[in-house]
């Protein structure tokens, strides 16, 4: 059983690089909840009262994600971690006034109850991007609620990934800068990229 887990900002391509690297290995891909998702587009119009329900919400899911992976038993790749929920997106909405202390030490204790079930993933694939970047893809994918994302929200949630990658120890962490980068469309850049993740993979064994 192989765990592999793609992380990265709004808009870097972590459910592209899932489904291509899925279907490349023949593992279980493991998506965000977004679609049935009954906070986001609420969160998207008022942060500040929607961000607790909102993180509550990705807590739970991606803690069931990690039981069905266990109760799989399967190789999978997984788009998005507990841990940049725990440790990146909570975390900026609390230093930025969107999550009241009271709520976000709810949230804090709450997962801290949660990491003793917890098993990282054996690959960590973090998707390094810039602003601009995340701007243009989130504006080609086009998804409604996104429109209202501000600028200085995905600032500071890069600033946020670039130190939890930085201080990263639970497992191999592969990082791949994607601005330059058209891995959906350019076989050489996805070929690239498998390249690299089957070094780190056999590294494992």
């Amino acid at each position: 059983m192989m765990h592999i887990a793609v992380a990265g900002n709004i808009g870097s391509g972590k459910t592209t690089l899932t489904e291509l690297l899925s279907k490349h290995y023949k593992f279980k891909s493991m998506y965000e909840a977004m679609d049935n998702n009954p906070y986001i587009n609420s969160f998207y119009e008022d942060m500040r009262r929607w961000s607790f329900n909102l993180q509550i919400y990705f807590l739970n899911t991606r803690f069931r994600q990690i039981l069905e992976i266990r109760k799989a038993g399967k190789s999978v790749v997984q788009d998005r971690t507990i841990y940049e929920d725990a440790y990146i997106f909570a975390p900026n909405l609390h230093t930025m006034g969107l999550m009241t202390s009271r709520d976000f030490d709810n949230y804090a204790s709450l997962f801290e109850l949660m990491l003793p079930f917890l098993q990282a993933p054996d690959l960590l694939i973090y998707l390094r991007a810039d602003i601009p970047s995340l701007v243009r893809q989130i504006q080609m994918r086009g998804r409604e609620y996104e429109n209202s994302i501000r600028l200085d929200y995905l600032k500071s949630l890069n600033e946020r990934y670039e130190q939890w990658a930085s201080g990263y120890n639970l497992g191999k962490l592969l990082v791949i800068d994607v601005d330059e980068l058209d891995f959906k469309n350019n076989p050489q850049d996805l070929g690239n990229i498998i390249e690299k993740v089957n070094a780190n993979i056999n590294g494992l064994f």
